[in-house]
């Protein structure tokens, strides 16, 4: 790829994705699922840059984003599914923070530096950025499963690194500058398409170890996991279904008076959920999240997709630290452990983040 095909894919970026303005549906024969694993359609029509050009997205300046955006557009054009944008630039991020660099470590270059020694290219096709995500795309399409492994796997399987682990941490800045180039922002500011393993008809709510059990000895009557998330994590639909509770459930242990759900619980004089939502799924099984920091971003009787991202980890309500508690029901009052029923579904609790 060229300069020249750079400066044509800036000015004009091809998408797999069309955002419908009420709701942020995919019209890709599916919701956020299939935009993560369908490939571009032939003809897709071209999303330009807004008036002015790209605007900074959270801690990243409009060089960076614009660095973002040729990365999707690259993988676009060769129709690769949405999930490897964001593995594309979660790598970007890490080997580079999406400067294009002239130089690094030996003989690194661009923005994945990219070494001419090890036969990416020349130097001076590495420097350009849109040759440098072909590149990139390439060898990732060449890894078995790469769309089913943790994303810190498939970019490893790529770059090769001396820090394998260190892809991870930036899945979610990746995800939100991917949906952010493409226009899949809702009206909170959030990512309305999240693709950390939104692969099949179930996926993991957050990607964290499991702090407490279901129903232990010490916890006899604590009816789900807790799930050690950093606070602000973004919590995901752990499959399709129908919100149908979202409320703030905190009361003050001493006298049952309203503590509230924006600002943290106590352990020991609150109880309650904090925020919370619950989801009913297929088959009459439902799900439930806890503690979250603020208002949900769904509201009750709205439709979501696996993976959509319906909050963030807090600690509001009855917690002692930022984390999701977890609960898998079996219709509406048939608590069941989450760790084998995840585990039964592909989509296995406790990996780390």
């Amino acid at each position: 790829m060229t300069g020249k095909l750079l400066g044509g894919l800036v000015g004009s970026v091809l998408f797999l994705v069309i955002a419908c303005a009420a709701g942020g549906v995919l019209l890709l024969g599916g919701g956020g699922a299939a935009a993560c694993t369908a490939p571009t359609p032939s003809g897709a029509a071209p999303i330009s840059a807004p008036a002015g050009g790209w605007k900074a997205v959270g801690r990243f300046d409009v060089e960076q984003v614009g660095h973002a955006a040729t990365i999707a557009a690259v993988g676009a054009q060769m129709g690769v599914p949405m999930r490897g944008w964001i593995v594309a630039v979660a790598t970007a991020i890490q080997e580079s923070e999406l400067r294009n660099l002239s130089g690094g470590d030996r003989d690194s270059i661009g923005l994945f530096q990219q070494r001419p020694s090890q036969g990416w290219g020349t130097g001076e096709q590495l420097r350009d950025p849109a040759y440098a995500a072909g590149s990139f795309y390439q060898k990732l399409l060449t890894v078995p499963n790469w769309q089913q492994i943790p994303l810190t796997d498939a970019a490893q399987a790529v770059q090769v690194s001396a820090y394998p682990d260190a892809y991870a941490k930036h899945e979610p800045d990746a995800t939100l500058l991917v949906d952010s180039v493409a226009g899949l922002i809702d009206a909170s500011g959030a990512p309305m398409v999240d693709c950390a393993g939104a692969v099949g008809p179930w996926t993991q709510p957050v990607l964290a170890p499991v702090w407490s059990g279901f129903r232990t000895a010490e916890r006899p009557t604590h009816d789900g996991v807790d799930l050690g998330a950093p606070q602000q994590t973004q919590i995901r639909a752990a499959a399709a279904g129908t919100v149908t509770v979202v409320r703030c459930n905190a009361l003050d242990v001493r006298d049952d008076s309203d503590w509230g759900c924006d600002r943290p619980g106590d352990p020991d004089l609150t109880k309650g959920c904090g925020w919370y939502v619950k989801i009913r799924h297929a088959d009459g099984i439902v799900t439930v999240y806890c503690h979250m920091l603020t208002h949900p971003f769904v509201h009750e009787g709205q439709a979501v997709a696996v993976g959509q991202a319906i909050g963030v980890v807090g600690s509001s309500g009855h917690s002692s630290a930022p984390h999701l508690h977890f609960e898998v029901h079996l219709g509406d009052s048939s608590p069941t452990d989450p760790v084998p029923f995840m585990a039964a579904r592909g989509a296995p609790l406790g990996q780390p983040f």
